[in-house]
């Protein structure tokens, strides 16, 4: 299925068979560290070949519902046993396909064989409840029943631990899927498909079709026969789908942007919060929705705070992800390279200050590196206070007390996560109630969640539904209330 020559090539994977697009088109996946590097070519995928893949998916379905949640579940133990074989092989073509560094690349990979196992255990769990009847004759219990064919799209900046924290689930609570992975990440998420081919998944009941998502996107959103839609990616893509989903009378859950607020305390441990704002702002090059981009300090240490902050960001290393000295890749694509470079002009132009970065990282390879960038001097009018900028930035505000603080913070569109760092308990109950945020941290950086939490945000972040962890069977299932007499 792939050619180790140049590149890799991949194909489609639809009914348990690598098949060529009815276009015969491929789509490029280039190395951002150096652009000239072509990773591997994926199909330009057409409507016939999503039709294709969603009849898979319905015949696939109807035998793998029947099985039990046990046999489901020993097939994604099988998964994640050749997934963790693969981890090496596939990081390095995450690091190599969309710069995140290979440590992070490793961890990630590692994260989705967790994922796996964690999911493969539900199989065994419950999956309904007897419900007291006011008939003594009768038996009543709910039953939890999947949905169907479910359509993952996913984006490029987690390529193996989104796409299986959205397959995972629907696969063991007995929906097919059928995953759409972003252009720029294909190669690493056809790896993660090899894996569930290798396992032995029945046909049909996994399907990868790659391709533009005005076309395969808007196709699985519109599709009567596609149930549900889950979406991880910008605002203005997921309400477009999650309107056209819902037009229909399909189920959708989006998770989308965020403009995460870290607040430090005047009685925090000062360096552990630096540490927090560097980790949680610039690491994966700050393309994490999760990701910390506005630092509220508290103006009794605010000058002290500034000043660690920005001799630790001068020691950051900046390289192609594979170097061990590497602590930040280069952004992913050459949009989201001009992307960092726009808004930091903005906030230039705005009034803000910059105190340290800014540029371009000049490079032989012609490689999309930006200088980890701090703004000084930021107010909640401006744009880069207000819009996810997705990159290595960091805008700094300066606050008198924690009540302006938390009010500084939720004064955006976005509530998805939030952290506060501070050893007073009145502080940080306040922060706990008055946040309005899907994930709250104390004392931890605002990226990051466990698996077996439930994921998402508030406001304009998501549709309020929750990914991972139990929460995942809401989405993933309906409801059916049995009423028994003999």
């Amino acid at each position: 299925m792939s050619v180790t020559t140049e590149t890799q090539n991949y194909l489609n994977y639809i009914n348990g068979t690598w098949s060529v697009s009815e276009s015969s088109e491929q789509l490029k996946s280039t190395s951002p560290a150096n652009p000239s590097e072509v990773l591997g070519h994926v199909q330009a995928s057409t409507k016939q070949d999503l039709e294709k893949a969603v009849d898979a998916a319905k015949e696939g379905q109807k035998k793998w519902k029947k099985l039990s949640g046990a046999e489901r579940g020993n097939l994604l133990f099988k998964v994640a046993d050749i997934l963790e074989r693969n981890i090496e092989d596939i990081a390095e073509t995450m690091t190599r396909e969309m710069g995140k560094t290979l440590p992070e690349a490793k961890g990630e990979t590692a994260r989705g064989v967790a994922i796996l196992r964690y999911y493969a255990g539900e199989g065994m769990r419950k999956e309904g409840d007897v419900i007291p009847s006011t008939d003594s004759s009768a038996l009543m219990f709910s039953k939890r029943v999947p949905l169907g064919v479910v359509g993952v799209i996913t984006p490029w900046n987690f390529p193996v631990a989104i796409p299986l924290w959205k397959m995972a689930p629907a696969l063991i609570y007995g929906n097919a899927v059928i995953l759409k992975p972003a252009t720029e990440a294909a190669v690493t998420a056809a790896k993660v498909i090899e894996c569930f081919d290798k396992a032995g998944m029945p046909e049909g009941v996994v399907n990868f079709v790659t391709g533009k998502g005005s076309v395969i996107g808007q196709g699985l959103a519109e599709h009567k026969d596609v149930t549900a839609v889950t979406f991880t990616g910008s605002n203005a893509t997921g309400n477009h789908i999650g309107q056209t989903v819902a037009a229909r009378g399909g189920k959708y859950q989006l998770e989308m942007g965020g403009k995460n607020p870290l607040i430090v305390a005047d009685d925090c441990d000062l360096d552990l919060a630096v540490d927090a704002a560097i980790s949680g702002g610039l690491k994966s090059t700050g393309q994490k929705c999760t990701c910390s981009s506005r630092v509220i300090v508290q103006e009794g240490i605010y000058d002290q705070f500034k000043q660690k902050l920005l001799e630790k960001v001068s020691e950051i290393n900046v390289g192609d992800g594979l170097e061990e000295q590497s602590w930040m890749g280069p952004c992913a694509t050459k949009g989201q390279y001009e992307t960092v470079q726009k808004y930091i002009e903005i906030g230039q132009e705005e009034g803000a200050e910059l105190v340290y970065g800014g540029r371009p990282v000049s490079n032989e390879s012609g490689g999309y590196y930006m200088e980890p960038t701090v703004f000084d001097k930021v107010t909640s009018s401006m744009t880069i206070a207000q819009e996810e900028i997705f990159g290595p930035v960091l805008a700094l505000m300066k606050v008198e007390t924690i009540e302006e603080a938390i009010e500084l913070a939720n004064d955006v569109d976005f509530g998805l996560s939030a952290s506060i760092f501070s050893k007073n308990i009145d502080h940080i109950l306040s922060f706990i109630d008055d946040i309005e945020a899907g994930l709250v941290r104390i004392n931890s950086e605002t990226a990051g969640v466990e698996l077996q939490a439930p994921f998402g945000g508030m406001k304009a972040s998501s549709s309020y539904s929750r990914e991972q962890g139990e929460a995942a069977k809401e989405f993933f299932t309906t409801m059916k209330t049995v009423f028994l007499k003999g």
